[in-house]
């Protein structure tokens, strides 16, 4: 009995110093993203993207940007990145379960997430009761970097910057093209993401001299959208600026064609018309629409990087890199950066890391001039936006016009001249 005892204990001990040891070698870092649900498809790749980076960060790989050439953390021994999931589904109210249950249970030192800018802000304010680093990577309502939030820190630009951009690309194609701009109507989902955007829509239109003939809302996640863009046609507006997750976006496209409704120029803010899916769904009904962007794979042509880290992505995932999923890669690459800074997986320490970040350009896959956090508002400083153009089924850079790999096509052809 005694020698059997002698031998349970054993065993015990070697496995009680083997969970401990890969504990040590394992930083758990929870992401949370649309994983079911109407966004499943984006929540996918955007959890495909902080997967490349975490295979990048684990692994040894000839590319300049932090933690590639060495295997795991260098400053924790090694440490591996543990990427545990947490799906939202698009809703608020589980995006901040998860967030809880990522903290309580998983035992995360850190949470990357959420896309929705709605679940972004109940999840964030979780992590802020429970003092865990949260990384945004893709949420753009600006209000999120608003609240004085210790633990929050966004590497995305938001929607106040990217709204003025389509004014001063307006402006820049006026000059350029001599074109007219009527005037401007909005189409916006009626969660947070789409209310923010309409407000500085209207903002930046004031402060440079657009007329905004009517403003149009609708439930996200409708089954129609035919009454909303009746309405939005009546404004007789010359351009549209319109803010939608993806099913949405894909419904209003074929919504636009079905009552032959083409006005000189939609100009999306990213979101559901960056997602692979919308030309895969729609094909050629998908050319010509303008769109915001954080990247775009044929910036390749002055950063090789960005072409290379492309390819990976659509080995591991199926489908095409977007810009929503480099912002994923991204946030990853910067958390573990901060991680590895901080030697140790406290969350103060990871805290100081991340408020002391300073990533150059050249190691990064976004056309942005670095990655530097406001100390009082953890909004990174150095992003920059550009604007895209799907011609021919890709999407090619068209503004600013000094990193544009094609030039604009506009006006919108109407729908009876296509081919």
């Amino acid at each position: 009995m005694w020698k059997f005892l002698r031998v349970f204990f054993a065993v015990v001990m070697v496995l009680s110093f083997t969970s401990l040891a890969c504990a040590q070698n394992e930083i758990r870092i929870g992401v949370i993203f649309p994983l079911t649900g109407p966004l499943a498809t984006t929540g996918q790749g955007l959890l495909k993207g902080a997967e490349l980076a975490a295979d990048i960060i684990n692994n040894k790989y000839n590319l300049n940007m932090p933690l590639a050439r060495t295997a795991g953390l260098p400053n924790l021994k090694g440490a591996k990145i543990k990427i545990v999931p947490g799906d939202h589904q698009g809703k608020p109210e589980v995006g901040m379960a998860e967030a809880e249950r990522l903290i309580t249970q998983e035992k995360v030192v850190a949470i990357i997430g959420c896309y929705n800018s709605a679940v972004t802000a109940t999840a964030s304010q979780a992590a802020e009761r429970y003092g865990i680093p949260f990384l945004n990577d893709s949420s753009t309502s600006p209000g999120l970097t608003d609240r004085g939030f210790k633990w929050f820190f966004r590497t995305t630009p938001h929607d106040d910057m990217f709204s003025e951009n389509f004014f001063i690309f307006l402006n820049d194609l006026k000059k350029t093209k001599r074109i007219t701009v009527g005037p401007i109507a909005l189409l916006y989902e009626n969660t947070l993401f789409g209310a923010d955007s309409r407000k500085y829509q209207e903002m930046y239109a004031k402060k440079y001299g657009y007329q905004i003939s009517g403003a149009v809302p609708y439930p996200a996640k409708s089954t129609q959208l035919t009454s909303e863009i009746q309405k939005l046609r009546s404004y007789n507006p010359s351009i549209i600026m319109q803010t939608s997750y993806t099913a949405d976006a894909i419904l209003s496209m074929k919504t636009y064609k079905e009552v032959n409704f083409a006005p000189t120029a939609l100009i999306a803010n990213n979101a559901g018309f960056n997602d692979p899916d919308l030309i895969k769904s729609l094909g050629k009904d998908a050319d010509y629409i303008l769109s915001r962007e954080v990247w775009a794979k044929d910036l390749s042509a002055k950063k090789p990087m960005i072409k290379t880290v492309a390819d990976m992505f659509e080995k591991l995932a199926g489908k095409p890199m977007s810009g929503d999923y480099a912002r994923s890669f991204t946030g990853m690459i910067v958390l573990a950066d901060a991680i590895n800074r901080a030697k140790s997986t406290e969350p103060a320490k990871i805290q100081k890391a991340l408020q002391e970040t300073n990533i150059k350009a050249d190691q990064l896959i976004m056309p942005w001039d670095g990655i530097k956090f406001d100390p009082k508002t953890h909004q990174n400083v150095l992003g920059k936006g550009i604007i895209v153009q799907i011609q021919k089924g890709e999407r090619y850079t068209v503004w600013p016009f000094n990193l544009a790999t094609k030039d604009v096509i506009w006006p919108f052809p109407k729908w009876e001249s296509r081919r």
